[in-house]
């Protein structure tokens, strides 16, 4: 072994009491393996064992879902069994691929790796399926020797040895460009349209393209119609990148495929449309939320790939040092709990973190969700319908009257939606939603934009979670820098070097330096301070002041703690540490908190800017300030 933290992956693995090591032969139970490598410890173990004698399922799949790196398992599966480690990336000879059909490779998920006289080296999601290894002998007429692989590996490998050839081969399959000329132009005939969107070739194009999209952890996929081209590219870690390039007449075909997939009107192609699907993805039951928009050379699509599985914890989440104040949060029982940040934040993983932190059996909790997008034992999931009459409002209104302990709202979308939340919220409920704001404190005014009215604010709201998804580091090959102070003195950091790590890229994170993502968070607790200020219709400025006295730790520090944690890189991070001077200002020569209105770092007693009660800068010899028109203190003279 290269490592004993086992430099593996995969998912698939052995019941603690099955295989070699079971029935006497070689090798040690998976479990007492992984604990002697620090992959898991004697009480995560514990509790996984008695998940599976609850489910069924095999340990390691247990232990992955719990937490436990893929990486660990398939090595120590390796070790359990005495197979070899097939490093990904997976690199199979052209020889031992043409011993295997393509289809049944897919189907048995094995990539043939190498052929040496008459043996055949296969890397398998599952070494332990003798029917697997009985038709790959038959098949290839050698021995098989199995290898352990990460099943993620397979699936990229798979596409990666069988993919092109198989997008080539359905595009002389697919059917020939009709007298409309390039797709979208509305001169299709309906019915001949469905006709092309149902030819095999067609669907097995689009089930290829959700297949690469999930084995590279894709969040979203955008079908883009170029003219004579249709582009098709894929979101991974925030980032889009290139996918394939479709010859333009496949276009009409391909998105009409999809919107019957959605349930759409394939008719109606000059106004947008949203629709939802649900989809098998190697064995992984996966939602798609499917929009479409009308533009120059047809119908643009974005498909949102939305992993139903299970919740995770709200450590998992990464909110570390915000989750016992979130954890307090929860406990309270009743008031409103914000979930704040951009489209594709996260916002709805960390809302069902939430969810799974409380007590679901002695709970009545409702969810109301525009898709249900995870499915967590104990709720009741509701799925909002506007077109029938059910949104969000109407929905909480009548889960007001099922006797609810906790609702879920996925989204304050209007007035109404707020009003009845934050009145179930001071009748004794505990609410959680989520809101489209910059930061926790930008909730408050939010909220009194949309129409509701400060008393129910104040007293409804009990705490705002504000959160950031930016790229994290792959640990395979990320590299220490020291960051020099000038670069640091940009984002208000004081002028020092700091040591930190950036991106360099290895076959494992495709080149980019990064691979998954990691959460940025702040967390504003509304205490009596802060909710006096919202009776008062204070500013946002007024309640982020209040918020950072209390203790709340604005996204920017949070941001430029990863950096120092090694996390993600100041690149990533950047446009949160642009925000530093506002948010919470330090000190340039220590690094202590200052607030706008000291002139001296109470730390060091570093001369700070000179700043107007207002907050506004000011120059020397100004006698009032520039922005409010307020006089200005004067300097003390020297020595006094």
């Amino acid at each position: 072994m290269s490592s004993p933290r086992w430099r593996g992956q995969c998912s698939l693995v052995t019941s603690a009491t099955s295989g070699p090591a079971a029935s006497g032969g070689p090798g040690r139970l998976l479990g007492r393996l992984l604990v002697e490598a620090g992959a898991t410890d004697e009480r995560e173990l514990a509790a996984a064992l008695d998940e599976q004698r609850r489910t069924r399922e095999r340990l390691g799949v247990v232990l992955e879902r719990r937490g436990t790196d893929p990486e660990q398992v398939a090595r120590a599966l390796a070790v359990q069994l005495r197979l070899p480690y097939a490093e990904p990336p997976l690199r199979p000879e052209p020889e031992a691929l043409a011993l295997v059909p393509r289809a049944q490779a897919l189907r048995l998920r094995v990539v043939p790796m190498l052929v040496r006289d008459r043996h055949v080296a296969v890397a398998m999601a599952d070494p332990l399926d003798v029917s697997a290894l009985d038709d790959l002998q038959f098949q290839t007429g050698r021995r098989v020797e199995p290898q352990v692989a990460l099943c993620t590996a397979i699936d990229l490998a798979l596409l990666d040895a069988y993919g092109d050839d198989a997008v080539a081969s359905l595009l002389t399959r697919l059917p020939a460009p009709g007298p409309g000329g390039v797709a979208g132009d509305g001169a299709e005939d309906v019915g001949a349209l469905r006709r092309a969107s149902e030819a095999a070739p067609v669907v097995a194009l689009v089930d290829h393209i959700l297949t690469r999209a999930a084995a590279a952890r894709a969040s979203d996929v955008h079908i883009e119609p170029r003219g004579s081209t249709l582009l098709v590219r894929q979101r991974v870690d925030g980032w889009l990148r290139p996918m394939m390039e479709l010859p333009g007449h496949t276009g009409a075909a391909t998105v009409s495929r999809v919107k019957i997939m959605a349930g759409l009107d394939i008719a109606v192609k000059r106004r947008p449309q949203d629709g939802r699907a649900a989809v098998r993805v190697r064995g992984r039951e996966v939602a798609v939320r499917v929009s479409t928009l009308p533009a120059r050379h047809g119908e643009k699509l974005v498909l949102r790939l939305l992993d139903g599985g299970s919740a995770r914890s709200l450590e998992d989440v990464g909110l570390d040092d915000a989750s016992p104040g979130m954890r307090a949060l929860l406990g309270r029982g009743h008031g409103l709990i914000l979930v704040t940040g951009p489209t594709g934040s996260g916002k709805t993983t960390t809302l069902y973190a939430a969810l799974a932190a409380l007590d679901r059996e002695r709970r009545n909790i409702l969810t109301l969700e525009d898709p249900v997008e995870y499915h967590l034992p104990g709720l009741t999931q509701v799925q909002v319908e506007p077109k029938a009459g059910l949104s969000f409002a109407a929905a909480l209104r009548a889960a007001l009257r099922q006797d609810p302990d906790v609702i879920m709202v996925g989204e304050m979308r209007d007035r109404e939606t707020v009003e009845v939340g934050l009145s179930a919220a001071m009748t004794g409920h505990l609410v959680l939603s989520t809101l489209h704001t910059i930061d926790a404190p930008g909730a408050v005014a939010r909220l009194g934009e949309m129409g509701a009215p400060q008393y129910l604010v104040a007293g409804g709201l009990i705490g705002v979670l504000a959160q950031r998804l930016v790229r994290r580091l792959c640990t395979r090959c990320r590299r220490p820098v020291t960051l020099s102070g000038d670069a640091l003195a940009r984002f208000g950091l004081p002028r020092r070097p700091a040591d930190a790590y950036e991106a360099v890229g290895c076959p494992r994170c495709r080149d980019t330096g990064y691979r998954g993502r990691v959460g940025i968070f702040e967390l504003l607790v509304v205490d009596a301070g802060i909710r006096k200020l919202i009776l008062g219709g204070a500013a946002a400025d007024a309640i982020r002041e209040a918020a950072r006295a209390a203790g709340c730790v604005p996204l920017s520090h949070d941001a430029w703690r990863r950096v120092r944690q090694g996390l993600t890189t100041v690149e990533e991070v950047a446009p949160l540490l642009g925000l530093m001077g506002d948010e919470a200002p330090v000190c340039p020569a220590c690094g202590g908190a200052v607030r706008t209105s000291f002139g001296a770092c109470p730390a060091c007693g570093h001369r700070l800017e000179r700043r107007c009660a207002c907050g506004a800068a000011l120059e020397n010899g100004w006698r009032f300030c520039a922005a409010c028109g307020g006089r200005v203190t004067p300097d003390p003279e020297p020595g006094m």
